[in-house]
């Protein structure tokens, strides 16, 4: 049992006293009768090809509250494109497939580079991004929730508690993020645990209360990629298209709702996924790479709100970087020990050196360009710039997965 602490500026909701999730599905199909649910799915082939996903498409067949569910894949062959419709085609509601590897959606994004609207490279946050506005085009859905597909222990449970919170009228949050523990014999999560969560607060250490810097701290998993929005918000938030995604996702759910419309939710009692290699010495991979983009979007996020960096700072927060991640690492070597849990601290500080590295790497690069590349545009830019553009957006999904819609739609009638 979770404990019911209410951490920093965001509202917290825990796992408490017997957990039925049967009722809060059975909530929910009637809430999502006045606000329908659009689930987003990011997504390579590869993963298709793992167990893991066999696992979140069966648990995904079950759910009846789900009106439509939008897989978004790259790096994706024709081939490839029609395997993965036909493993989609058991579950319920409608299914789509953007397939941004395709002609149409390719053709697409030409025409957004010809216009001057720049969409970045292709990436999961581009994917997202295009998803989120097929959502937007198709006008069936006032709540988007989003989880990642490589998740090994995957329960319906934890879309059920994610939506929750948005779609339930009495509660009536506008953005939910899910969090969770990362443990198996030991800790996950290096980079939440000893890059994100010390570095912001040794930020806050330096450059006192930042409102910005108490906020993110206030999220339990702040790197989590399993959020609930309202659709609204999915027109007027800009992404990062590199690892700073989630880090950018929180920054423009700051700028544009209200702190007491966001929320935090424990969506799962475990979570288990892939886990990156650390590659220290190389800031171009593994999570090496990701703690640069991250540090790269804070930079970004705090000189937007005024922060002044130069050298002296960096190496101010340097040093009071690496303070900090080495009193956590004591921490959670007394938190394993507790819990009788294998701790290499060898190995935590070898991370903490790595992402001191991440940090200088991530300040060079902003003192080289400081805006850096621009972020995607939201949706309302888009519509404004080409006013046809989430019509022929529709029109392209609509048309690569006809046939797949058409023999769904003629199964359906003969079960019927």
């Amino acid at each position: 049992m979770a404990d019911f602490y209410q951490t920093g500026v965001v509202a917290t909701l825990h796992r408490l006293g017997a957990h039925r999730p049967e009722v809060l599905e059975q909530q929910l199909e009637r809430y999502a009768e006045q606000q329908p649910i659009a689930l987003v799915l990011p997504a390579l082939f590869s993963e298709f090809e793992k167990p893991a996903m066999e696992g979140i498409l069966r648990e995904l067949a079950q759910v009846r509250y789900v009106r439509q569910f939008v897989v978004t894949m790259a790096k994706t062959t024709e081939k490839q494109f029609r395997e993965a419709q036909r493993r989609l085609a058991g579950l319920p509601g409608e299914v789509r497939i953007v397939w941004n590897d395709g002609p149409r959606i390719q053709a697409l994004y030409k025409t957004l580079e010809e216009n001057g609207l720049t969409v970045g490279p292709d990436g999961k946050g581009r994917s997202c991004w295009m998803a989120y506005g097929y959502v937007l085009a198709s006008r069936q859905a006032e709540v988007i929730a989003l989880h990642d597909c490589d998740i090994v222990n995957y329960s319906r449970d934890l879309l059920t508690r994610l939506c929750f919170p948005v779609v339930n009228p009495n509660i009536n949050f506008e953005f939910c993020k899910g969090f969770y523990a990362r443990v198996s014999d030991r800790m996950h999560g290096r980079v939440t645990r000893l890059f994100m969560t010390p570095l912001l607060r040794a930020m806050q250490q330096l450059f006192g209360h930042l409102p910005l810097l108490i906020y993110l701290d206030s999220f339990r998993y702040p790197l989590a990629g399993e959020f609930a929005m309202k659709a609204d918000l999915a027109r007027v938030n800009r992404i990062p298209a590199d690892w700073g995604l989630e880090v950018g996702v929180l920054a423009e759910i700051y700028r544009n709702c209200s702190l007491k419309r966001v929320c935090q939710v424990d969506i799962a009692d475990n979570y288990e996924h892939k886990h990156q290699d650390l590659s220290p010495g190389d800031p171009n991979k593994g999570l090496m790479k990701m703690a640069v983009d991250i540090a790269k979007t804070l930079f970004r996020m705090l000189a937007a709100e005024g922060v002044r960096f130069d050298a002296g700072v960096v190496q101010t927060l340097l040093s009071a970087y690496v303070r900090t991640a080495e009193d956590t690492i004591t921490r959670y070597h007394a938190d394993a020990m507790i819990n009788n849990l294998i701790f290499d601290r060898h190995e935590e500080e070898t991370a903490v050196e790595t992402f001191a590295q991440a940090i200088q790497h991530a300040a060079n690069e902003f003192f080289a360009d400081p805006l850096g590349r621009p972020l995607i545009p939201n949706w309302n830019r888009i519509s404004s710039a080409l006013p046809g553009f989430l019509g022929a957006l529709r029109e392209a999904v609509e048309a690569d997965n006809a046939e797949f819609a058409a023999a769904r739609n003629d199964r359906h009638v003969a079960a019927g």
